[in-house]
Parts: structure tokens; sequence; C-alpha cells
């Protein structure tokens, strides 16, 4: 589902962020990248996400050289992908639904289509009934959560979550933890980046721990 084969990053400052970077992941498993802040799990995400491409090395999803893919393909590649943010990103003056709705509007999908999807999202998340609020009425943890329905919305084959729980309590973050492991048990592959070591043992998945852009397993 995921695999990396040495793979380098080098920013255009001369930063190397990842070095001989070898990982798999398979599909519908849920892993977590640890590691200090800087030591290189978000450059993972975005070579993920196809943010950024490897100076080095081969990046596949679904069986793809990321590398190979032209700039054209991209859009498709991520609908494949649902991504959920630490400061959520939500569009502050649009209601819930808008904002859960926003990847299915820019896909083209049918009104109806839209409707029962972001319906059945907000379900899963327990926010069904809050679909005229605005972001800023809402907690924090319902804003994550939020984020998250429009994360799944489109019924990805893969979650991609950067530091998800960095701004939430303890009981927040094990709850959101238990929405990821929900859908991982459906067959959703989902690769966390945290550094919330406690909240990792407590959810006893397979760990890749990053450190000075190097990885083990």
């Amino acid at each position: 589902m995921i695999s990396f084969e040495h793979v380098f990053k080098r920013y255009p400052n001369g930063r190397e962020a990842l070095r001989d970077v070898s990982f798999r992941v398979a599909q519908g498993e849920m892993v977590f990248l640890t590691g200090r802040s800087g030591a290189g799990k978000s450059s993972i995400l975005k070579l993920v996400t196809l943010l950024e491409r490897p100076t080095r090395g081969k990046v596949a999803v679904h069986g793809q050289d990321t590398g190979a893919l032209p700039s054209r393909a991209i859009p498709a590649y991520r609908r494949r992908m649902g991504v959920v943010f630490q400061d959520h990103q939500l569009l502050a003056d649009r209601p819930v639904y808008d904002n859960v709705a926003l990847p299915l509007i820019v896909a083209d999908t049918p009104f109806r289509e839209i409707d029962r999807r972001v319906r059945a999202a907000l379900d899963q998340v327990g926010l069904l009934g809050r679909e005229k609020s605005l972001p800023v009425e809402l907690s924090i943890g319902e804003q994550q959560r939020v984020g998250i329905a429009r994360a799944v919305v489109g019924k990805p084959a893969i979650l991609v979550a950067d530091e998800p729980t960095g701004n939430l309590d303890h009981d927040l973050a094990r709850d959101v933890m238990r929405l990821f492991k929900r859908f991982q048990e459906v067959g959703v592959t989902v690769l966390i980046a945290s550094h919330d070591e406690t909240l990792v043992r407590e959810f006893a998945q397979r760990e890749i721990h990053v450190q000075s852009g190097q990885v083990s397993t």
C-alpha cells in the first residue's frame, strides 16, 4: 500500500530531512510515526500525500511510483487519500456541512451523493445534527472531528494524520484515536504522526520511529 525504498529528501536550503528511509505499510494497517519535532515525520507524510517528491529513492502508493506521476494526475491521486491536520484548517465562515462537503464539491460529485456522504461522515464522528454550526461554535475536539469527517467523506483508501491530537487533552485525544481505529477496522490504511508516546503505547499499533531523518521499526 505504502512503500519507501532508500528515500532521501533534501530541501533547497541544504537541510537533509530524510536519509535512506525504507519501510512498508500494508493495506488496512494502522501505523504511528513517532519522534521529536523536526525528526522528519512531516516530511514523510508530505511525500505520501505528494506535497513533496523525494530527492532520491522511491515512494510508491497503491503500487504507483509517485516520482513518476505527472502533475496533472496529482488531484486524482489525492482524492484516494484523506488528510487530517493538527489545526483542523476549517473554513471559519462556512458551516460544518460545507466544510465536510468541500472535497466532494471539488470532485464534481452529484448533490444527492454529497448530501448522503456528508451526513454519513458526520454520523461516523458523532456530529450529525451540527451541520449548520460554524466552526467557532464548536469545541476544539468537535472541530477536529469535523476535520476527520472531511478527510473520510470521500471514502479514501488511506487516511493520513499529522499530529491530530496535539491540541487536545488526553481524553479527547483518546476519542480521536478511537475514531482512527474504527476506520482501520473497516479496511482503511491509517498513518499517524504523533509525539504523544503515552497515546501511542495505549493503542499498541506498529510504530515507525523517526530520528534525525532516519527510521527504525
